[in-house]
Parts: C-alpha cells; structure tokens; sequence
C-alpha cells in the first residue's frame, strides 16, 4: 500500500460576519502556493450576517477527491453553536480550537485535544475586531507548524484584492496576535 502523503482536514465555523469563509479560503490558497493540492467548500444559512456560516478546507500532497469533510483533523469554532453542531465531526485524536471569547462551555469529548483562545479579546487588543479570523488562523499557523506566514499574506491579497493591501500590516499583527496566544 502506497504511504499517504500529507492530508489536513479543517472545518471552520462561526456565524456570517466573523470572517469563517474568507479564513477558510486564505487557508486554501496558502495551502496552494505552498505547493498542495487544496479543496475549499463554503457552507451559510440564508442570512448574510449572523447566520450560521462553515466551510470545509483539506490539504494534501495528493488529488483531493472531496472538498467534503466529514471527519476533521481540525474544527475552529467561532461560536457556542458551531461547537454544538460540529464538536461530533472530528476524529479521535483530532485539535479543537474554540473561540473562547465567545464560547464558555467546554469540549465534552475526551479524545480529541481542546485548545481556549480568545480570538475576539486578542483583534481587540489590536483595534480590529474584525481580525478575529486572522487571529484564528495564527493560532492554527502556530500549533500546526502550517502554512507559513509569507503564504498567507499573500493568500489576504489573493481573496481580498490589492485594494485591501493597506490593511496588511494589522492582518500581520494578528497573525503574529494569534500565533503568540499558542506560545
């Protein structure tokens, strides 16, 4: 049997306004100009802001036959609903990172591993709430060892266009905000 390359599932999920999808697609297009094969599946209620929004992200050295993740190696939750919903949707010996700034309750599963970050709290501190997103995706950067931070500053001016290239500095800062919530 052929070994398995890498392979990295992740679901993401909050409600519309945090910046779920557009973390999920920064995250896939780093993933592409790091030189993986990447799927990005956005999933969002009917409603633009504060409805539920998900999106499914895999990475891997092979093909990817599904952008459908079913069993995650990693959940981001933005908020206690998304816990609610998605807590049962990661395989034993998978991470959960919870918005704690949002979520009080705990990870009831024992076999996965939980980690606390306060998201909102940490864009805050930096003057951006809408940042929260960026800081996710430090804390991820920083306990996955993935994607690199030169990937993923190029992957906010892939999705969001250079008409946003005067927000890179503080999207930097929170990246740099999330990864320093690990360490």
């Amino acid at each position: 049997m052929k070994d398995q390359g890498f392979l990295e599932e992740i679901i993401i999920a909050g409600f519309g306004g945090q910046g779920v999808l557009s973390a999920g697609m920064i995250l896939a297009y780093a993933g592409m100009l790091e030189g993986k094969n990447v799927a990005w599946l956005p999933s969002y209620g009917p409603e633009m802001r504060g409805g539920t929004a998900n999106c499914n992200v895999v990475l891997s050295d092979d093909p990817v036959g599904s952008p459908v993740v079913s069993q995650a190696d990693t959940l981001i939750v933005m908020n206690g609903p998304s816990l609610d919903k998605f807590e049962n949707h990661v395989r034993p010996g998978g991470i959960i990172i919870v918005n704690s700034s949002l979520i009080e309750r705990k990870v009831s599963r024992k076999d996965v591993t939980a980690y606390y970050f306060p998201l909102n709290d940490a864009a805050a501190e930096l003057g951006s709430a809408k940042a929260a997103n960026i800081v996710l995706l430090g804390a991820y950067m920083a306990l996955k060892g993935f994607p690199q931070k030169p990937a993923v500053l190029e992957s906010f001016l892939k999705v969001f266009g250079e008409g946003k290239k005067k927000f890179l500095p503080i999207n930097e800062q929170a990246l740099l905000k999330g990864q320093s919530l690990v360490n």
